[in-house]
């Protein structure tokens, strides 16, 4: 007979291709990953709608003087272009009528401050577009005023910090897309673990694999081989076709390093759960807050997971990432051992 645990691996991962909700989950991954390099088009435009590239037509209003400093600000904006209007009224008409997508109205008050009033569609996607783009012409005319008084004032004033230009494309990929590519694995192979163990206790089946010559151990660890074994290779997988699309992912070999301490932290946690509180469904949203509370933790870290990931994919990480990396992988051996600790005290016909 060979090793148990492996038989029981294999077991496990025959069973993962009858489970639809499994295979829909990793086919939505391939299909991210495959085709990124379009999709991160379309996903940009939702998590930063100043990505988009249709134009916004601004319809300017107001006393003259501010009324031209408006217009250089907002002609100055990618995507946004200054419509001059006689009156507020003739300006809310076009806006009625759809002409122009928002109308600002702009002022000089007895102190000589600049006074805005900007109206926006109350609904869709295309409030948020409007509003961020008017946001970014608005924060360029606060600076053009900063500039031009601050040569009258008796102090200098702390300078403003330089505006920074960046591609919401590139800060989406590393922060957002490799992140959820290398993790999303991890979660799933925790629930995968968590739902195993406890259908085999509510199906009975557990005992059938005790009357085998096979310890309850070697049943847990068979289960947390196919569960948590899949996930690094998945992930790597999932920077290899970004890699294929033109995404370039550095440090591949500390990444597989990260995804697989934290896939053992997860997977850990899943099997614990799952032998202490067997129903499937009290396991499954402990196993769910746990997570949560893990991710929450080491969000407040100085260098949190996705953020070490992100800088290891960019090739920037420095002595930090790497060493949150191997404490990563420390937490993980930990966390099976504590486990072995776990299941030697439980008897498996305790259980259900």
């Amino acid at each position: 007979m060979g090793n148990p645990r492996l038989a029981i691996a294999r077991r496990e991962l025959g069973s993962l291709r009858k489970e639809k909700t499994i295979v829909l989950a990793l086919a939505i991954q391939l299909f991210v990953a495959a085709f990124s390099s379009f999709l991160v088009v379309g996903l940009v435009s939702l998590y930063d709608p100043s990505a988009a590239s249709y134009q916004v037509d601004v319809a300017v209003t107001g006393g003259e003087e501010a009324v031209n400093d408006l217009i250089v600000a907002i002609d100055g904006e990618s995507g946004l272009a200054a419509r001059p209007y006689p009156s507020a009224d003739t300006a809310m008409t076009a806006f009625e009528e759809r002409q122009v997508d928002a109308v600002v109205e702009a002022s000089t008050g007895p102190n000589g401050r600049v006074q805005l009033v900007a109206i926006a569609p109350d609904s869709g996607v295309e409030t948020t577009a409007v509003v961020v783009r008017l946001r970014d012409a608005l924060r360029t005319l606060e600076r053009n005023e900063r500039a031009e008084r601050s040569a009258f004032l008796s102090t200098n004033p702390l300078p403003v910090p330089p505006a920074t230009e960046s591609s919401p494309y590139f800060g989406f990929t590393y922060t957002v897309l490799v992140p959820l590519l290398l993790f999303l694995p991890v979660f799933i192979a925790g629930s995968l673990v968590v739902d195993s163990l406890t259908e085999e206790v509510a199906r009975g089946t557990l005992e059938l694999l005790r009357v085998a010559p096979v310890s309850f151990s070697a049943v847990v660890d068979g289960k947390l081989l196919a569960a948590g074994g899949l996930a690094p290779i998945q992930a790597v997988a999932w920077m290899a076709l970004l890699q294929l699309n033109g995404t370039g992912i550095d440090n591949l070999t500390w990444l597989f390093g990260m995804v697989t301490g934290l896939t053992a932290v997860v997977v850990t946690l899943g099997a614990t759960v799952s032998i202490t509180a067997p129903d499937r469904r009290i396991a499954q949203l402990l196993y769910s807050l746990g997570v949560l509370l893990v991710f929450a933790g080491t969000s407040l870290l100085p260098l949190s997971p996705a953020n070490s990931a992100a800088r290891l994919a960019l090739g920037t990480a420095g002595l930090s990432a790497r060493l949150a990396v191997a404490g990563l992988v420390v937490v993980g051996l930990v966390s099976l051992v504590g486990l072995r600790v776990v299941v030697g005290r439980v008897d498996p016909n305790e259980l259900g």
